[in-house]
């Protein structure tokens, strides 16, 4: 008969649970090995393995496997999952105490030197040498960057409003609430934007992928111009139309409403766009390409909604636009034609099956996450007070 075992254990369904969620996300190896240790060494199932067993079953040593099974027994689950540092480990985080990590996050914040992009963390390392009493490492600062989701080399292209913004609040509640009404057959929502696209040709015909090769595209390639891609989608049902034009002009534009209207829609009662503030998305592009009595049959078909400026994040055609490119466009093609035949077929086939869009931005959620774009009414009041204030006394003077 074999001795029992010094240090047995017999973990709860949630403990299992937990030590599984672990295995899956985590990407530290010793973390891993100690969840894979502990349920190779469960016995609450009636199965048992030796210690031997369980570091050949865990790919680890003996050793490891002992000290694993003794510190559960001894000290619990979250003592034997968290990391043990030694007293003088910089990972340790004893010389980044709070102190310093507030000073990190904040240089790492500030302005970058000057001749430099973005801060980097050679630069944050020197950069802290020079201001902290004790020297911290490279990836000491990493761990702090990361800890907080900083990314300094990171940026991205954003349409930023200004503060206390009336108008741009007076659209983007209109936008919002015109994208919470039911969808109306006699009335469809439709959201349109523009892409410019520049064709590009090939230089050398591109290799084809083979196993254990990628495709290969020449680093040279024909420049043949630039064209504009309309897109039109229907956040209601998600369907897509779009157009090619090489131009862009008001004339294009009334166009592709004409036919929005007569042969997409040719039975609803209007057509209510949301769409940017493009000076040629009005209805006078209709007075350009139409003789008067068409332009005016058009427009009144036609219920306009303008998304607020450096608020086109607002108009739900860029979702229909970053479908079109991530599934379509996002490579060279070298002729209007050809881009025209490609288009028109991954149309077809993604209208066969479209997805709505599931839009939750409302107006109620604006007020607030962007609570510091709405007018502060108060002031406002107050300095209209203070205008009359002004006035009277003047002319009693």
């Amino acid at each position: 008969m074999s001795r029992p075992k010094a240090y047995p254990i017999s973990l709860d369904i949630e403990e299992r649970r937990i030590l599984k969620n672990i295995i899956k996300k985590t990407s530290s190896k010793n973390r891993r090995t100690r969840c894979n240790i502990l349920l190779n060494a469960d016995e609450s199932k009636g199965t048992t393995q030796t210690y031997r067993q369980i570091a050949q079953t865990s790919n680890c040593a003996l050793g490891t496997v002992i000290a694993t099974v003794k510190e559960f027994c001894q000290s619990g689950l979250d003592a034997t999952l968290t990391p043990r540092r030694a007293p003088g480990s910089d990972t340790a985080n004893l010389k980044a105490t709070g102190d310093i990590q507030a000073r990190v996050i904040a240089k790492a914040c500030s302005e970058a030197p000057e001749g430099r992009v973005r801060w980097t963390l050679t630069l944050l390392e020197d950069a802290m040498a020079l201001v902290l009493e004790t020297k911290i490492s490279r990836s000491t600062i990493g761990r702090i960057l990361q800890r907080n989701d900083l990314r300094p080399h990171l940026s991205e292209y954003w349409c930023i409003p200004p503060k206390e913004d009336s108008e741009f609040v007076a659209a983007m509640e209109d936008v919002l609430d015109v994208y919470h009404q039911p969808y109306n057959p006699a009335a469809p929502l439709w959201c349109m934007d523009e892409k410019p696209y520049q064709l590009l040709g090939e230089s050398r015909e591109p290799l084809p992928m083979r196993p254990g090769d990628d495709t290969k595209l020449d680093a040279e390639y024909k420049r043949n111009g630039t064209v504009s891609v309309f897109c039109f989608i229907q956040p209601h049902t998600g369907r897509i139309i779009h157009a090619v034009e090489p131009t862009r002009t008001a004339v294009d534009w009334a166009e592709k409403i004409k036919y929005l209207i007569d042969v997409v829609n040719p039975s609803a009662d209007k057509i209510i766009l949301v769409c940017d503030n493009l000076n040629t998305h009005s209805i006078a592009s209709f007075y350009k390409a139409f003789p008067p009595e068409e332009a005016r049959r058009l427009a009144t078909k036609l219920e306009l909604h303008y998304t607020p400026k450096h608020g086109s994040w607002l108009d739900i055609a860029e979702i229909g636009i970053n479908i079109m490119t991530r599934e379509c466009l996002n490579r060279r093609i070298g002729g209007i034609e050809e881009l025209k035949n490609e288009l028109r077929n991954w149309n077809e086939a993604y209208n066969q099956d479209p997805t709505e869009i599931n839009w939750q931005f409302s107006k109620e959620t604006s007020r607030i996450k962007l609570k510091s774009l709405y007018p502060d009414i108060e002031k406002n009041h107050r300095e209209r007070e203070r205008r009359q204030k002004e006035k009277m006394d003047a002319n009693s003077s």
